[in-house]
C-alpha cells in the first residue's frame, strides 16, 4: 500500500504519534486512543504491512514500534517542497530587509 494512502487515515497518524515517543502495546493504544481493541487493532495491522511498524510479542502482550524506514521514503519525498519553501521564505526575508 501506498504510503500516503496509509498516512492519510488519521488514526494511524495517531498511533504513531504515540509510538513516536515510546513503545506501545495494543491495551495501552487502546487506553490512549479511547477507541476499540478490533479498531486500533485493524490500524495497527495496516501500519505494520506498510512496514510502518513492527511488532513484538511481550508475555502476552503485543508490542509496537515504530521502524523508521517509510518515514524516511516520505521525508525524502518532502525534502523538494522543504527546499521550495525555505527559498521562497529567504526571498521574502531579503524583500522585508530591502525595504527597512
Amino acid at each position: 500500500m501506498d504510503s500516503f494512502a496509509v498516512l492519510a487515515e488519521p488514526t494511524r497518524r495517531r498511533i504513531l504519534d504515540e509510538l513516536r515517543t515510546a513503545e506501545s502495546s495494543v491495551g495501552d493504544l487502546v487506553a490512549t486512543l479511547r477507541m476499540s481493541q478490533p479498531a486500533v487493532s485493524k490500524h495497527l495491522k495496516v501500519l505494520r504491512e506498510a512496514g510502518f511498524v513492527s511488532v513484538r510479542v511481550s508475555a502476552q502482550q503485543r508490542v509496537y514500534r515504530i521502524e523508521p524506514g517509510p518515514l524516511a521514503d516520505v521525508d525524502s519525498w518532502l525534502a523538494p517542497y522543504r527546499e521550495m519553501w525555505t527559498n521562497h521564505l529567504d526571498a521574502l526575508e531579503r524583500h522585508l530587509d530591502d525595504m527597512e
